[in-house]
């Protein structure tokens, strides 16, 4: 995936430390997609991945940041949104990317299931932190 972040795109970022901050990252996703003109349909998917993203980095991470942004790409235009956080990582990635697997403690969609909504995933973890990057393309 590339790194829009890494492009010079500029990205609002969200400082992540308890439920409420879930909750503005959320929003702000939600608010970038619908000026965009995303689709309902898409902004949905967008949101929800993002929820549970931002859920998983507080829980499991301890919280972080969350970096949004509207990108082009080659005539498609969508949103890209970044989760960082300096926690443990995750030790088994293979695990927590198998379908159905949940710890129990997010909305059940699993790192799995947020990978479905969106249409680039990509994540780095180790012992300094994980960092997923999603994009949901809109047109």
């Amino acid at each position: 995936m590339k790194d829009f972040g890494a492009a010079g795109v500029t990205a609002e970022a969200i400082p992540v430390a308890n439920s409420s901050d879930v909750v503005s990252a959320r929003q702000t996703v939600r608010n970038l997609s619908q000026r965009s003109g995303m689709s309902l349909v898409h902004q949905t998917k967008l949101v929800t991945a993002a929820s549970e993203l931002g859920r998983n980095m507080l829980i499991y991470g301890g919280g972080g940041v969350v970096r949004v942004a509207a990108v082009t790409d080659g005539g498609r235009s969508g949103i890209f949104v970044e989760f960082r956080d300096q926690g443990p990582g995750i030790g088994d990635i293979e695990l927590a990317m198998t379908d159905g697997w949940t710890s129990g403690n997010g909305m059940g969609l699993g790192l799995s299931g947020a990978k479905r909504l969106v249409d680039e995933f990509d994540i780095e973890t180790g012992p300094s932190g994980t960092t997923v990057r999603i994009v949901k393309w809109g047109r």
